[in-house]
């Protein structure tokens, strides 16, 4: 066998959240594949990273009173732990904000801008006032220019599922200030992704020869057309810089101006394998030289798959550096057939899932057994889950274990026969081994882990043909019972190879079993005879269908327990305490208002024309982003500070105040108060 010199990454995970179950879909699928490459031998090296940088964790940091830096740090161990639990084996776990991604992010873009293939140009965007920001298009929220849907994206619309730029949203406003945005100029940076397209065109259609000879092609059959479909109708300058503040990189020679995260997000893949490099002796280079012959994975999910088969392979190509290998792409995960909900308790964590006692195997084993080459969303139904592991794992695996090893241990102090006469069964193991070893390699599990429980369904039936237990009770079978256990402690070291990729920790307490060095795959050519193993331990236990009651519980719980605090955090704390005395001076009235219109020249004001009983009163209120629509305020009764005194403002005098509910500091938040009918203009409330 040819030996391969491979290169493999998962998507670096954003470190503002929990790792959940549809990241464990991609990281479970990646290390079932690398676990696959180096049981065959292959050098085989699995970086990842967290993604660290841009808007989002520079505020998410902001609001809980800590550094971008220590909100990073924070998060990386969090997702180390959930992936650990999970049993997948990086051989490096590393950062973007690391001193080995600034050096090749500034690597990369000093060569493209050397290559020509960086301009720069003024573009306006939204900013926030009062933040002093730049607004991402996630960061500003309005009405579909569409549909008129309320309360959506700057870049789609979630109702009618329209894209759109943010300045054509209606009444915008930021997420993260409340104040309507305002329209300023700035320079950036862009990366001419339009004169890569030829290049592009040849990369994404064709393959690379391997090792071994095989020709892989770059990208999936879906993942092929979709990119023509891009290049095909005219690819645009990709923006790559952010105006400060901004937590990342600061572009070489532009002071104030940074790498956007998606420039240095795939670059932290070289960088965590470089980190990887320097502690092991590994040739960094040769795995990222132009004309290497090693080969490159990136495991991805569908919706990244524009930045990972157009913008990175024509990075690398015009940095200098080689392109990928191959693009592997996957759907995404529902939960009985269902996006994941917080309210159902469908979308769960990692974390939740090894708090509340459920073996990680069990899902390895369940979302490999979904998983195909193609880019499908699987299903995760619960109910199905408990039965298939009951079944496969511990019904057809785990007890073709238990079923012979007692009698090897008590009968024959552990030693296996010193021969087999009838090796048929076994020789059936063996020849299957490199159609399920296709499988793996062309990312089949689904195949793979039905070839082997079709497997372990005929080493059941030969149990039931041969009996052990009836051959223990029979003078004179000693050498047939020895015999027989023999085949099948066998064939549970070959199913155990098999299953080795997806189940690594269950491989660790077979091989214990069965007193033996780590299996590798070329193990499955050889047989034990005369071989001495070792008591049985229980291997894996049945699922029980309260643990998955007690899982959906938990992330219920966990949904309930963020409700209150977000909910506080809308309240202020109350004011001194006042007497009766101090609350007579105020003179609140209730008001009909006449008339209500906007103001030229103001975001936030409305003025009204108040009928107090008494007197008509014009009064200005900062209501606008809330109550879009003044003319249907007209005819509404509303509450009045009338005795506050008037106040000169830049649109004229405003004589009083209209009392509002307020729950947040954005206007988002605030709520006229009303009276039963029948109320008056000029009644007093008190």
């Amino acid at each position: 066998m040819t030996k391969r010199k491979i290169l493999v990454t998962s998507a670096l995970p954003y470190a503002n959240g929990a790792i959940h179950l549809g990241h464990m879909v991609e990281h479970i699928q990646t290390d079932v594949w690398v676990r696959f490459q180096k049981m065959r031998g292959h050098d085989c090296h699995y970086v990842c990273a967290d993604d660290t940088h841009g808007s989002p964790i520079m505020l998410a940091a902001e609001k809980q009173g800590i550094t971008p830096e220590a909100l990073i740090a924070r998060v990386k161990d969090e997702h180390l732990a959930d992936f650990t639990g999970f049993h997948i084996g990086y051989d490096n776990y590393y950062s973007t904000n690391s001193p080995e991604n600034k050096a090749y992010a500034e690597t990369v873009y000093k060569a493209l801008r050397a290559d020509g293939k960086i301009s720069s140009r003024t573009i306006e965007q939204l900013y926030d006032p009062e933040k002093q920001m730049f607004l991402p298009d996630r960061f500003v929220k309005g009405e579909c220019p569409k549909c008129g849907a309320k309360d959506q994206y700057g870049d789609n619309c979630e109702v009618c599922g329209a894209t759109y730029s943010p300045t054509e949203l209606k009444n915008p406003y930021s997420a993260v200030s409340g104040a309507t945005p305002v329209l300023r100029s700035s320079e950036h940076y862009f990366f001419k992704l339009g004169d890569c397209a030829d290049f592009l065109k040849a990369w994404t259609g064709g393959s690379s020869l391997r090792a071994d000879g095989v020709q892989q092609m770059h990208l999936q059959a879906e993942s092929l057309n979709k990119m023509n479909e891009w290049i095909e109708g005219g690819l645009q300058d990709w923006d790559i810089s952010r105006d400060a503040p901004y937590f990342g990189f600061e572009i070489p020679d532009a002071p104030g101006k940074y790498f956007y995260v998606w420039l240095d997000a795939p670059i932290g893949y070289m960088a965590s394998f470089k980190n990887l490099c320097d502690r092991t002796g590994i040739d960094f280079d040769e795995y990222f030289k132009a004309d290497s012959s090693t080969e490159l994975y990136h495991f991805i999910g569908k919706d990244i798959l524009y930045f990972h088969a157009l913008f990175w392979p024509a990075m690398l190509k015009y940095a200098g550096y080689r392109a990928p290998t191959g693009v592997f792409a996957h759907g995404f995960l529902t939960v009985d057939g269902q996006k994941m909900s917080k309210s159902r308790g469908t979308f769960i964590t990692a974390k939740s899932y090894l708090d509340c006692g459920l073996n990680p195997e069990w899902m390895r084993y369940y979302i490999a057994a979904k998983l195909n080459a193609r880019i499908e969303d699987i299903d995760l139904s619960l109910d199905d889950f408990i039965a298939r592991v009951n079944s496969d794992l511990v019904g057809k695996f785990v007890n073709i274990a238990s079923r012979a090893a007692g009698f090897i241990a008590k009968r024959f102090d552990g030693k296996l026969a010193d021969g087999i006469s009838d090796l048929e069964l076994l020789t059936r193991l063996q020849a299957e081994g490199a159609n399920i070893a296709t499988a793996f390699e062309a990312r089949e599990y689904a195949k793979a882990l039905r070839d082997v429980m079709a497997l372990a369904d005929l080493v059941n039936a030969y149990v039931d043909a041969n009996k052990p237990w009836e051959l223990a009770r029979q003078e004179g079978q000693d050498a047939r019972l020895q015999e027989v256990c023999s085949v099948l402690i066998n064939a549970f070291r070959l199913l155990t190879i098999y299953l080795k990729p997806v189940l690594p920790k269950l491989a660790e307490g077979v091989e214990a079993f069965l007193n033996l060095e780590k299996l590798q795959w070329s193990d499955s050519e050889t047989l034990l005879l005369a071989h001495v193993i070792n008591p049985y331990q229980h291997l894996m236990q049945r699922i029980d269908p309260v643990l998955i009651e007690k899982l959906i519980e938990a992330n219920k719980q966990s949904m309930e327990q963020q409700a209150p605090a977000a909910a506080a955090a809308q309240y202020e704390p109350l004011a001194d305490t006042i007497t009766i005395d101090d609350f007579a001076k105020v003179d609140l009235r209730i008001g009909k208002v006449l008339d209500c219109k906007f103001i030229d020249g103001s975001d936030k004001l409305l003025q009204f024309t108040v009928d107090l009983g008494f007197e008509t009163r014009n009064i200005f209120s900062g209501i606008r982003k809330a109550y879009g629509e003044p003319e249907k305020l007209i005819g509404r009764n509303v509450v009045v500070v009338a005795n506050l005194a008037p106040r000169k403002m830049r649109f004229g005098v405003s004589a009083g105040m209209i009392v509002c509910g307020s729950g947040t500091e954005d206007s988002q938040g605030l709520f006229l108060l009303d009276a039963d009918e029948g109320v008056l203009p000029g009644m007093r409330v008190g």
